[in-house]
């Protein structure tokens, strides 16, 4: 008898039901394995903006006294690198602003997601862009977001072997998807991305940031919008990585 993919929404129900047999997720950052210790982030004064990194082509100097570079990609991808003193302002209050605004150049993935019912009930999830998904029977690989999930139907537990405390959650269904990661501890590290397989009406199929920087700031963000491919997202988390570290 084949066998068949299992569906995204099974695997992404698997990925975020924590603590229930064990070891059978596991969740780490693309490059990082287990045991690979990462280093205090770096106070930023002003952006170090390169001419190029890998796909992207920095446009024009740095602006905003040192604050804001903007960066294009392969079919018109953007990624803007901002530098954001957090004053009285939590970097969850930042974050929600930066992800309010990317959200609403895709306003398709949205609706699609909040219309979603629970996984389980009978839809088949779709696959979005960027998800890769390897299955044999019960097991099976996901790759989304720079993350690899190794999951089972026998129940799931989710660990980052890189930092304890950090969490990863996943919400795909159908056309859509969406991913977040959250590091432990005080410093800020932090992800989101939004993917569709439908272009939005300005084209784009991934939007998200990502983020970094120690406890109480400043925090360097990339913002990413991407219309065929999540090179540019590696290439944004590259960014941040030269101004405030891993």
């Amino acid at each position: 008898m084949p066998r068949r993919p299992l569906p995204i929404a099974a695997l992404c129900a698997a990925a975020v039901t924590a603590a229930c047999d064990g070891d059978s997720v596991r969740i780490s950052p693309a490059g990082a394995g287990p045991g690979e210790a990462r280093g205090a982030l770096k106070v930023v004064q002003a952006l170090q903006c390169p001419q190029t990194m890998g796909s992207l082509t920095r446009k024009g100097s740095a602006s905003a006294e040192g604050t804001i570079c903007t960066y294009a990609g392969p079919r018109g991808a953007e990624v803007t690198l901002h530098l954001v003193e957090l004053d009285e302002t939590s970097p969850a209050q930042v974050l929600t602003a930066f992800e309010a605004r990317l959200s609403a150049a895709m306003p398709q993935a949205v609706a699609q997601l909040k219309a979603a019912g629970p996984p389980g009930s009978g839809q088949d999830g779709g696959r979005a862009p960027g998800v890769d998904i390897r299955a044999d029977g019960d097991e099976a690989r996901v790759r989304i977001g720079g993350f690899q999930i190794d999951a089972s139907r026998r129940g799931a537990a989710a660990r980052d072997p890189a930092a304890e405390g950090d969490n990863v959650s996943v919400q795909a269904y159908q056309d859509a998807a969406e991913i977040r990661t959250r590091g432990g501890g005080g410093a800020t590290r932090a992800s989101w991305t939004l993917a569709d397989s439908r272009p939005s009406e300005g084209g784009w199929r991934l939007v998200g940031y990502e983020a970094r920087g120690p406890a109480g700031g400043p925090i360097v963000v990339a913002t990413m919008r991407a219309r065929d491919r999540d090179q540019v997202f590696g290439d944004g988390r590259d960014l941040v990585a030269l101004n405030v570290g891993e």
